[in-house]
C-alpha cells in the first residue's frame, strides 16, 4: 500500500493506493478561492495553507489505514513552487520518521503521464501489466497550466518527450486570455463556457507549429495577437463579441495540441494515445483528440476528470506502476525545474 503526498502547487492533496484493489482512498484541498482576489496562485499563501491543510489529511489517511500502515509514502519532489513541495516533502519525512516507513521522491508530470492508465488498472488491477503491454508503444499529451509536452513510452517504460513548450503553457494561455477578457481566475473553464456559443472561425488567430514534427509548441503568439484583438474594442464591442473571440480563440489552443498530436501519431504505429493534465477537461480538446485516436484505429486513454488536475492518486499509481526506489537515506531532494525525463 503507497500514501501519496502531492504539494507542489495550490493543491494540498494526499492518497492511499493497493496495487491488488485501487485507490482506497483520496483527500483534495483546494485552494481556488483562496487565490482568487489575487487572478492567480500566491507561493507565499499557497505554502502556508499547505501548513494548515497537510496534517488533517495525514490524519484521515492514517484513520483509513487502522492498524495497517502503508508499505510506502510517496511524495512529488518537482516540478512545482518550492515553497510548497518544501511542505510536502517535510509532512512526508516525518511521516516517514515517525512511522519507519520508506519514502520515494516522485515527478509530478510523471504522475500525469501514468494517469491515463489508472482505468485499465481500476478495471482489472490483476491483468494490468498484460494490457499495458498491448497499449505500447503509446504517445501521450500531458496539458496543464504550467507544462504542454508530447511524450512516446515503448516496453521500457522510460518517457521520452518528443515535443514541448518553449514560452507558455496552454493551460496558462488559456487563462491569461480569459484575464484579458476581464474573466476572473481560474478562467479558462469559464472561456470553455462562453464559447459554446460563439464561431470558432470568426477569428483566425495563429496556430504555431500546428501540424508538423517540429519538437516545440508555442502560445504567447496567441496570447499577443489577442491583446491586439481586444485593446481597441469599448466594452459594449467586446461584450457581443465575447462568445466569439472565446470560441475562436480556444480553437486555436486545440488545434496547435491536437495538429501536433496528429502529425506525430502518423510518424509511428503508436498503439494508444493518452492525454492528461488539467486542460485535458476541456471538451473540445478531449473530442479532437478522440477522433484522432478514432481514425488511427487505437484507444484513446484519458482519467477521470478528478484525476487530471493535481491529485495524489496519480502520484501514488506512477510510483508503483512505474517503480520508483526507496530515496536514500529517506532524503527526498526537492528540485522545482524537474523534467519528466528526470525519473
Amino acid at each position: 500500500m503507497i500514501l501519496a503526498i502531492e504539494s507542489s502547487c495550490d493543491e494540498s492533496a494526499l492518497a492511499l493506493f493497493d496495487p491488488d484493489s485501487g485507490i482506497l482512498g483520496e483527500w483534495v484541498h483546494s485552494q481556488i478561492e483562496t487565490h482568487r482576489p489575487y487572478g492567480g496562485v500566491v507561493p507565499e499563501i499557497a505554502s502556508r495553507e499547505h501548513l494548515v491543510n497537510l496534517p488533517p489529511l495525514i490524519a484521515k489517511a492514517l484513520a483509513l489505514c487502522g492498524t495497517n500502515k502503508p508499505d510506502t509514502i510517496a511524495v512529488t519532489r518537482g516540478p512545482g513552487l518550492a515553497a510548497c513541495l518544501s511542505l510536502g516533502i517535510a509532512a512526508a519525512r516525518a511521516l516517514s520518521i515517525s512511522q519507519g516507513i520508506p519514502i520515494v521522491g516522485a515527478n509530478h508530470l510523471l504522475g500525469h503521464a501514468w494517469s491515463p492508465f489508472m482505468q485499465i488498472h481500476a478495471q482489472d488491477p490483476a491483468s494490468f501489466r498484460q494490457s499495458l503491454a498491448e497499449l505500447l508503444p503509446h504517445l501521450g499529451l500531458v496539458v496543464s497550466g504550467g507544462n504542454t509536452l508530447l511524450f512516446e513510452m515503448d516496453a521500457d517504460l522510460c518517457p521520452r518527450i518528443v515535443a514541448e513548450t518553449v514560452d507558455d503553457a496552454a493551460g496558462e494561455a488559456l487563462d491569461k486570455g480569459a484575464k484579458l477578457l476581464g474573466m476572473p481566475y481560474p478562467g479558462g473553464p469559464l472561456m470553455e463556457k462562453i464559447a459554446l456559443g460563439g464561431d470558432a472561425k470568426k477569428y483566425p488567430f495563429p496556430r504555431a507549429f500546428a501540424r508538423s514534427l517540429e519538437a516545440r509548441f508555442s502560445f504567447s503568439g496567441l496570447k499577443t495577437s489577442l491583446r491586439y484583438l481586444v485593446q481597441d474594442m469599448d466594452d459594449a464591442t467586446l461584450a457581443e463579441a465575447l462568445p466569439d473571440i472565446c470560441a475562436s480563440y480556444q480553437a486555436a489552443v486545440v488545434d496547435a495540441l491536437s495538429g501536433k498530436l496528429n502529425a506525430f501519431a502518423k510518424a509511428k504505429a503508436y498503439r494508444s494515445i493518452g492525454l492528461s493534465g488539467g486542460v485535458s477537461n476541456n471538451k473540445a480538446l478531449r473530442e479532437a483528440v478522440a477522433g484522432l485516436a478514432a481514425r488511427r484505429r487505437i484507444p484513446m486513454l484519458a482519467p477521470l476528470p478528478r484525476h487530471t488536475g493535481d491529485n495524489a492518486a496519480m502520484i501514488a499509481f506512477s510510483a508503483w506502476a512505474g517503480g520508483l526506489p526507496p530515496a536514500q537515506d529517506g532524503c527526498v531532494e526537492m528540485n522545482p525545474s524537474l523534467r519528466l525525463t528526470d525519473l
